[in-house]
């Protein structure tokens, strides 16, 4: 599938980039707002002048043409001073937000490499400690400094900008040159900066303009944090447009604070006509319009765009029907690696799902932009076939800077494609009749980002179908009553063996929303083998910071019998008090308490009556004074009730130890470590008791078998609960 047209060649030298296109909207119309910050505005002129004061100071500290330079501001206008600043030195800017977790500092900081970060004096200490080279502070009244990787100290100087710098030549800019370095979200696979240049991101503007139809009058709300791809594609979509940017006083996706019900009465009153929202945040939004369904509650917003994950054709619907006609509400797809969008699809003129069928439409392609569903031979498949998705085009990046070996795996060469090269998103989807492109699903999310399946070059056909599978699963799960949300994934259930597992979201008190009910449900009404192993209620998905779904922190299912719990008075699909049905954490903790009363109990009690068989004397205390006689009783009680435990743990405790989903071989050694710490006590100590001080060989051999086994299996268990899975910081 291609665009309807070709983006116009951006131009050479200076026309052809960002800052270029953005100086001429500055020239034409000075007096124009170009942000608006809590209640301030920043015009055009005035943006445009400060920008040129700090690329002047930037230009002192060496930034220049082919370097990168992190921005890190906290939200206001001065992040759009500094990267606009940072794009008329010639450089490119690293979008870094201050207030991330450390690891995922660390992580962005060693991977890009900056060479420089600009931020504000707030921010310093911790991004020096998080391995910022060398420091920038726009409001700085002193000197900073920061220490290298390597521990020599990077000076930073004195950092306040110079109001009156020495004015330099200006810099060659080149439209081919890197404009930004983002960090992806790492659904598909660790977090990696992928580069766009100043050309890829002005075709991804053609097309937002020409489809959205963009005008300087326009008024567009950004929502998302510095660290996200929505967060450039909304300043250029403005600042390159003549359009005012509005900054929306609190994130929705990362700010806990953030309220939903304050998004309408903001757009009302900033006179939004273009925002976009992530999947997540237009779910919310529905749920907060439709008790007050009718009228216009977002009077004046001509566009309305919804992506970063999954979004079903009939969430889409139910939200253009909420806001009414005037707004177009818009489902976009696509990656960073591919300047953010690169689909497109308006449910205009459509009232209702077509047959009934659970979709997810992703439409067409913005203009230039070309979309293939390939077979895992790299091969175009005729419409309705499920593969994998392509992006091509103009806006297509040049790959990973410093990782050319990710480049190679996931920008490949075609010869189906006018530019021979092609982004292997490791999404599945299918081309409809019509030439619309439907999603089918994200292999990453499904069967992990290290499976063989989708790890390599491409992804295999046995993912696709499972992909799909998940997909038709999800699709029942979801229409079922009572379930607000649903995702399903493929789990490692048990050592070896891995199964498709839903997860639902359920109305609260809602009838037949327990586990062994809803995978009851899925048996019935799914063709034989489709049905997922266990459907398990979560009171919510677990998501990342970018709002996607975390598969994983999707918990595992506890092995069940599908015996269905009893409803009281008769019935099936009751979840009781604890939940049930399996899949659920209350009935693994059942099935544990269960084997400690059935085989714990009585274990203990053997354990009492053979001590004194196979240890003549061992608890004798006829020579030790009261009231020590009766503590050293409770300590032979205390002996036999832990062989008890953990005769009881072998044989039912594998359940636990395997839904924490560590590594098959750590789960068994801390199986067994948790069972030797519980019953070892209990032979230990009358072994010692009845040990002559003086026999050296049966200490020793005691010394070994106990105390340090004792020490070994301590140290497993600590591992057990220390272990971290090498996988992907989560953005």
């Amino acid at each position: 599938m291609t665009g309807t047209d070709t983006p116009p060649e951006p131009g050479t030298g200076r026309a052809g980039t960002l800052p270029g296109r953005f100086e001429e909207h500055a020239r034409a119309a000075p007096e124009a707002v170009a942000l608006r910050w809590a209640g301030t505005e920043l015009h055009y002129g005035e943006l445009d002048a400060r920008a040129d004061r700090l690329a002047r100071h930037l230009v002192g500290r060496g930034l220049r043409p082919g370097r990168l330079a992190a921005v890190a501001f906290g939200r206001g206008v001065e992040v759009y001073v500094a990267l606009l600043a940072v794009l008329k030195t010639g450089a490119a800017y690293l979008p870094l937000e201050p207030g991330a977790p450390d690891p995922l500092l660390r992580h962005v900081l060693a991977e890009a490499a900056p060479d420089l970060v600009v931020t504000e004096e707030a921010h310093r200490i911790r991004l020096t400690d998080a391995g910022a080279r060398e420091l920038v502070c726009v409001d700085a009244a002193g000197a900073t400094g920061a220490t290298g990787a390597a521990g020599e100290a990077h000076s930073a100087g004195p950092h306040p900008v110079d109001p009156h710098p020495v004015d330099p030549h200006p810099a060659e800019l080149d439209p081919d040159g890197l404009a930004v370095v983002l960090t992806t979200s790492g659904t598909t696979g660790p977090p990696r900066c992928a580069g766009l240049s100043h050309r890829n991101l002005l075709a991804a503007h053609h097309g937002w303009r020409t489809v959205y139809g963009i005008t300087p009058a326009d008024r567009i709300l950004s929502t998302a944090s510095l660290e996200f791809d929505v967060f450039t594609a909304d300043w250029v979509r403005a600042l390159c447009s003549g359009a005012t940017l509005v900054v929306a006083p609190r994130n929705l996706t990362l700010d806990r604070a953030a309220d939903i019900a304050d998004l309408p009465p903001l757009i009302a009153a900033e006179r939004i006509t273009l925002l976009e929202l992530n999947t997540r945040t237009a779910r919310r939004l529905t749920a907060l319009l439709a008790p007050t369904a009718g009228g216009r509650p977002l009077a004046g917003v001509r566009v309305l765009t919804v992506g970063a994950e999954k979004w079903w054709l009939d969430e889409h619907l139910a939200l253009q029907r909420l806001v009414g006609r005037p707004t177009r509400v818009i489902n976009v797809y696509g990656l960073a690696e591919a300047s953010v969008d690169s689909t497109w699809f308006e449910v205009r003129g459509l009232d209702e799902v077509p047959g009934g069928a659970a979709l997810s439409v992703v439409g067409l392609p913005f203009p230039g932009a070309r979309v293939y569903v390939l077979d895992p031979d790299g091969t175009p498949l005729p419409d309705g076939a499920v593969g994998e998705i392509a992006l091509a085009g103009p806006g297509l990046g040049p790959g990973y800077p410093g990782r050319p070996e990710d480049t190679a795996r996931r920008f490949v060469r075609s010869g189906h494609d006018p530019d021979g090269r092609v982004l292997l998103t490791g999404d599945l989807g299918r081309i409809a009749e019509g030439g619309t492109l439907e999603f089918v699903g994200r292999a990453a999310n499904v069967v992990g980002p290290t499976d063989a399946r989708v790890s390599a070059a491409r992804v295999s056909a046995a993912a696709a179908g499972t992909v799909s599978r998940a997909a038709r699963t999800e699709a029942r799960l979801r229409a079922r009553p009572g379930i607000r949300e649903a995702a399903v994934a493929e789990m490692e259930v048990a050592p070896g063996r891995r199964e498709l597992v839903g997860y639902a979201v359920t109305v609260p008190g809602a009838p037949d929303t327990d586990g062994w009910s809803l995978t009851a449900a899925l048996t019935a009404a799914l063709p034989a083998g489709e049905a997922p192993a266990a459907v398990v209620p979560v009171p919510r998905l677990p998501r990342t910071r970018a709002g996607k779904l975390d598969r994983d922190a999707l918990p595992l299912p506890a092995p069940g019998d599908r015996t269905p719990p009893r409803r009281p008075g008769g019935g099936k699909g009751y979840r009781g008090k604890g939940g049930g049905g399996p899949g659920s954490v209350a009935e693994s903790e059942s099935f544990l308490g269960c084997g400690t009363v059935a085989v714990g109990v009585p274990s203990a009690a053997v354990a009492a009556l053979l001590t004194d068989k196979l240890w003549p004397g061992s608890t004798d205390v006829s020579a030790v004074p009261a009231p020590y006689d009766t503590l050293f009783r409770v300590l032979y009680l205390f002996e036999w009730a832990a062989f008890g435990l953990g005769v009881a743990w072998l044989l039912f405790g594998a359940v636990v130890t395997a839904r924490q989903r560590r590594p098959a071989g750590l789960s068994v050694a801390a199986h067994l470590a948790v069972f030797w710490l519980l019953a070892s006590w209990w032979p230990q100590d009358n072994l010692y008791r009845t040990t002559r001080r003086a026999d050296w060989y049966a200490q020793t051999w005691l010394v070994f078998v106990f105390n340090i086994a004792l020490m070994v299996s301590a140290a497993i268990v600590v591992r057990f609960l220390t272990w971290q899975p090498r996988v992907r910081k989560r953005l």
